[in-house]
Order: structure tokens, then C-alpha cells, then sequence
């Protein structure tokens, strides 16, 4: 087969394949920019991840040290709960009545106790024997270097009173 081909053909033929490479042209242009396009928003998303993930781990830090910070409060405020209970209770034991021990040192008050056993255990860090104590007497109070007394206190007055009051033994025989 024998084609014949005419010069305005041809010159139809080169004006098409210039058009198509310049449309070939164009459109790898405009492939490359819009890749840059792509590369520059793919790094932009990668920045922000990047300083997403850096102000996460910031903020995870600060609430781990907020977390501990608080559960540290919250075991002081156990242990105030815990004291300002005890207190209480001492306060309302205070309250009640009954006996308060007094330890004197020649006649003079040291130290004030709720109780006998707390006395004499004290008086032995003084070195006082703790069980060698004895109901007092009629002696002179400063003749006495360590001596415990029993008294009560006297919501009426401002003071205490005896609470064992010693019984006075008849004179000569009389009753």
C-alpha cells in the first residue's frame, strides 16, 4: 500500500505532535508543581504531628507531676485527718471526768497525767523507781522529791481538788 503524503499533511502531522508536546509539557509541568505541592503539605502535616506529639508528651509530663503532686496533698491531708481525729479524742477525753495526776518534784508540779501509769512510767525516765510509789501522807510535800497526787478538776473554781483525801488518824487513841 502506498500512501501518498502531501505537505500540508505533513506540516498538519508536525503542528499536531508540537501541540501534543506542548500539552505533554504542560501537563508534566504542572505534575512536578503539583507534587512540590504535595511534598510541602505532606511536610507541614509532619511539622505540626511533630510539635503535636512534642506538646502531648509536655502535657502527659505535667499531669504525671500534677498526679503526684496531688496524691501527695491528699495523703497530707490524710495524715492531718488522721492527727486533727486524735486531737479530738484527746480533747474529748480531756473533757470527761475524773482524776488528773500531778507529779511534784519537792513540792513543786512537773507534770500533769491522765493517769497513775503514765506518772510513775515518766517519773522513771527521771529516775524515780516507776513501782515504788506509795499512797501520800502527812509529810511535808517538799521533804518529797518525786510525789504523785490525784486531784480532780473543779469546773466551778479555777483550781483542782484532792482527790484521795488522806484520813487523819486519832490522836492518842481518842476517836
Amino acid at each position: 500500500m502506498i500512501r501518498i503524503v502531501t505537505a500540508a499533511r505533513v506540516e498538519r502531522l508536525e503542528a499536531d505532535a508540537s501541540a501534543s508536546r506542548e500539552h505533554a509539557r504542560q501537563a508534566s509541568a504542572a505534575a512536578a508543581e503539583a507534587f512540590r505541592e504535595h511534598v510541602r503539605e505532606l511536610f507541614a502535616v509532619t511539622d505540626r504531628a511533630e510539635r503535636a506529639e512534642t506538646a502531648t508528651s509536655e502535657v502527659g509530663r505535667l499531669m504525671a507531676a500534677a498526679v503526684a503532686e496531688l496524691s501527695a496533698a491528699q495523703q497530707e491531708l490524710l495524715l492531718k485527718d488522721i492527727e486533727i481525729r486524735r486531737l479530738r479524742e484527746e480533747v474529748e477525753q480531756a473533757r470527761q471526768p475524773g482524776a488528773l495526776f500531778l507529779l511534784m518534784h519537792y513540792g513543786e508540779p512537773h507534770t500533769i497525767y491522765r493517769s497513775r501509769a503514765e506518772a510513775c512510767a515518766d517519773t522513771a525516765t527521771h529516775g524515780a523507781p516507776a513501782d515504788g510509789w506509795v499512797p501520800s501522807d502527812e509529810r511535808p510535800v517538799r521533804e518529797i522529791t518525786w510525789r504523785i497526787e490525784a486531784f480532780i478538776p473543779e469546773g466551778s473554781a479555777s483550781g483542782f481538788r484532792r482527790a484521795f483525801q488522806p484520813t487523819p488518824e486519832p490522836l492518842g487513841g481518842a476517836a
